[in-house]
């Protein structure tokens, strides 16, 4: 497995302090709010729970999948639920946890698609951008890292359902997916 990474773009220190300080900041921010954090599944399980062990504030959480990707290394531009959230969101402060802002059109369409059930607010954290592929305009609330238009795995990212587990994020030699 990590003989198919050509490099390491962050190391599990960088994630470890950018992950305490995104959980600082977001505590502060919704002191005594009603915090619901929805996970984008499964891209961003391991920054979740990272994140949400990272903030002091009460907090309750929700899972989300969809699919824009397939086995691909870029979006279909259709976005379809695989998994739709358990808690109605009306009330909440509703913050969604993603692991990479690439195109923008899956969130997008899950912060619009959220919007219309009533919450009391909502807001975007993403461990990663990539700016340079952004295809609509939206941006992170709450942001880790701005990346350079590169393939990643790794702390939950994946190609074909492989590399998830890796402590990382590397980027994938380009003859793996290519």
């Amino acid at each position: 497995m990590l003989d198919d990474i050509e490099r390491v773009l962050l190391t599990q220190e960088e994630i470890k302090e950018k992950v305490k300080e995104l959980g600082e900041k977001i505590s502060k921010d919704y002191k005594g709010k009603n915090l619901l954090l929805v996970s984008v599944l499964k891209g961003s399980i391991v920054f979740m729970a990272d994140i949400m062990r990272s903030i002091t504030e009460h907090c309750r959480i929700d899972f989300m999948a969809v699919s824009s990707y397939g086995s691909s290394t870029k979006t279909s531009g259709v976005v379809k639920i695989l998994k739709d959230l358990d808690i109605p969101l009306e009330g909440y402060d509703v913050l969604i946890i993603e692991d990479i802002l690439d195109s923008g059109m899956t969130l997008d369409y899950i912060k619009k698609l959220l919007k219309g059930r009533n919450p009391a607010s909502i807001k975007i954290c993403t461990l990663l951008d990539k700016p340079a592929r952004r295809k609509v305009d939206i941006k992170a609330d709450y942001l880790g890292f701005s990346i350079p238009d590169e393939f990643v795995v790794g702390y939950g990212l994946d190609y074909a359902e492989k590399y998830r587990n890796l402590p990382f994020i590397g980027v994938l030699k380009p003859q793996i997916y290519n």
